[in-house]
């Protein structure tokens, strides 16, 4: 897939004393968050996650940002700063570092702790810097200042990027909760400075720009949390993020008050959650936390099962279990909690799921159902109160589907930053800061890249397309041989079909003759047995068109004789 843009050109050099910000994912996309600013020849990149598949990408474990455009300058690049610790910003950190190992990584103390257990698995050795809010590094041009930000993970950050160029703030992701689980609120007076010492460009996040109003507080959940647990009469199973440290804290104290005990489902549930623990970021009654093989040993209204798989993902804990897929049985009476929002896209796999879990009897709590989740991202009101603190010359929406980012550009320009000024980008599309104006100057192709077990950006979109052929439509191998010298059909042809209509080799009694009368027209001069398996898939084709209405895969093998 090439940028959206097809009629923008190739960027110009960058002019001295500008800075360029392009997108390599996470614009026009919920996932696979990574910019890459560029100034004095030197390169800082901003987050680097992953995307998970959808339903029309079959066989795909992750999708990745295109390096392409980097892939020649990376060692320009001076730094990767991490905004938090979620996948959807860490994951690709891995594939990235195969490229060049000793990229300094720079982030909160957990967001390091979750990548360097990641980075272990990849047996990858990186050089990091644990930084805080209220800190500034100079990364060689680049001056970045670390500031607090709320989220649904502990020890986000924003960072402000200064150059000769101007200011930048990129907030990741955030929210504005007054009352978070942690104490640890978005820090206002930080952003009230850097907004009277004058911000030039304002990359913000835009996931909830549609949502009205202001989004919940993460302790309005604790209640609802308690609520179910006081009714369910069996075994309780939560969903969730694997890094989603604010909701484990309140499974277990809801777990706690109701004399229940916890064990942690999924490998890497139970590695987030030991690594923040030991960080202190998550209180663990004590003996509540239990290993999963002591769950037997436990009456059903004494267990809770913390888990992965809220959004459907097929390999995931959760959708295991709702396939008997899992030592862990669904049984009638089970109460399962999702504890998440729908992301884009994943709808269809999570009622997927939701199905299964109902069909094995268990009662199922979702978003939809009860107010069991809150987003980790700022709603419009939140927006607006950033914009009239910071008062921005230029914004770029980040983070979020293009209807979010043009959402949030209105939110900019109903604030007073003029319409010119709000620059909606996606991805591949380049930005210059140059003279206090952002203006796009043109496009670099990139596309996404897809992790199919150990094969890194080898399968394409073709072969995804033959992937969702085959599974939808089938497919038909036609065996013919011809004289080598004649090109007369000599034996078949003979068909073989999987996944196709009707049973039985009479299925292509009506196609038989006709592909050995096209063979045998084309036989004339030279034997092609490209050109001839050509032959076979045009005819083939076209009777199952008409006659079936159909279009499988169609493999036709043409040997000589």
């Amino acid at each position: 897939m090439s940028h959206p843009h097809p009629e923008l050109p190739s960027p110009p050099k960058l002019p001295r004393g500008g800075l360029r910000v392009v997108g390599l994912g996470g614009l026009g996309e919920v996932g696979r968050n990574m910019t890459v600013f560029e100034f004095g020849g030197k390169l800082l990149i901003v987050d680097c996650g992953v995307l998970f598949p959808e339903d029309n990408q079959p066989g795909v474990d992750l999708i990745l940002p295109d390096f392409g455009p980097i892939a020649d300058r990376l060692d320009d690049v001076v730094a990767l700063v991490l905004t938090h610790g979620h996948e959807d910003h860490i994951g690709a950190v891995p594939y990235l570092l195969r490229r060049r190992a000793d990229i300094p990584i720079l982030g909160s103390q957990l967001t390091l702790a979750l990548i360097e257990a990641k980075l272990k698995e990849h047996r990858i050795r990186p050089f990091t810097m644990a930084v805080k809010e209220g800190q500034t590094e100079q990364l060689g041009p680049f001056s970045c200042e670390f500031i607090a930000v709320n989220h649904s993970i502990p020890d986000a950050l924003a960072v402000a990027i200064r150059t000769e160029a101007g200011l930048v703030l990129h907030t990741g992701d955030f929210k504005m909760d007054q009352l978070p689980l942690d104490g640890r609120i978005t820090d206002l007076n930080a952003f009230a400075r850097l907004g009277d010492e004058g911000v030039d460009l304002f990359c913000v996040d835009s996931t909830n720009a549609e949502v009205p109003g202001f989004t919940a507080p993460e302790r309005d959940i604790g209640p609802v949390l308690e609520q179910l647990f006081g009714r369910a009469e069996r075994r309780i199973i939560v969903a969730s993020f694997a890094s989603h440290v604010h909701r484990v804290q309140q499974v277990l104290h809801a777990a706690d008050a109701h004399g229940r005990k916890v064990a942690l489902v999924g490998r890497s549930m139970v590695r987030n959650m030991g690594i923040a623990a030991d960080l202190g970021y998550l209180d663990v009654p004590p003996g509540v936390l239990i290993d999963l093989k002591q769950i037997d040993d436990l009456p059903e209204d004494r267990v809770v099962l913390m888990c992965t798989g809220s959004q459907g993902e097929p390999m995931a804990a959760l959708s295991r279990m709702a396939n008997r897929d899992h030592r862990i049985s669904i049984n009638a009476g089970d109460t399962v909690v999702l504890a998440s929002s729908l992301i884009p896209g994943n709808e269809n796999a999570v009622f997927r799921v939701v199905n299964g879990l109902v069909r094995l009897g268990a009662q199922v709590v979702h978003q939809q159902s009860a107010k069991i989740h809150v987003s980790g991202h700022a709603s419009a009101g939140e927006l607006l109160y950033c914009y009239n603190i910071l008062k921005p010359r230029n914004v770029m929406p980040v983070h979020g589907e293009y209807r979010h980012m043009v959402a949030n550009r209105d939110l900019a320009i109903k604030t007073g930053v003029p319409a010119e000024r709000v620059v909606v980008a996606e991805d591949g599309v380049v930005v210059d800061l140059v003279d206090g104006k952002a203006s796009i100057v043109g496009a670099v192709p990139v596309g996404y890249v897809y992790v199919d077990g150990s094969s890194v950006g080898e399968i394409t979109e073709a072969d995804l397309k033959d992937r969702l052929i085959l599974g939808e439509e089938g497919f038909i191998s036609i065996f013919v041989a011809v004289d080598s010298v004649t090109g007369k059909v000599v034996s078949g042809p003979e068909f073989n079909a999987r996944g196709f209509i009707g049973e039985g080799d009479d299925r292509f009694s009506g196609i038989k003759a006709k592909v050995t009368q096209a063979l045998n027209e084309a036989a004339v001069g030279s034997v092609d047995t490209h050109q001839l398996q050509q032959v076979v898939r045009r005819t083939v084709g076209t009777w199952v068109s008409q006659r079936h209405r159909r279009r499988p895969m169609i493999v036709p093998v043409v040997v000589t004789a």
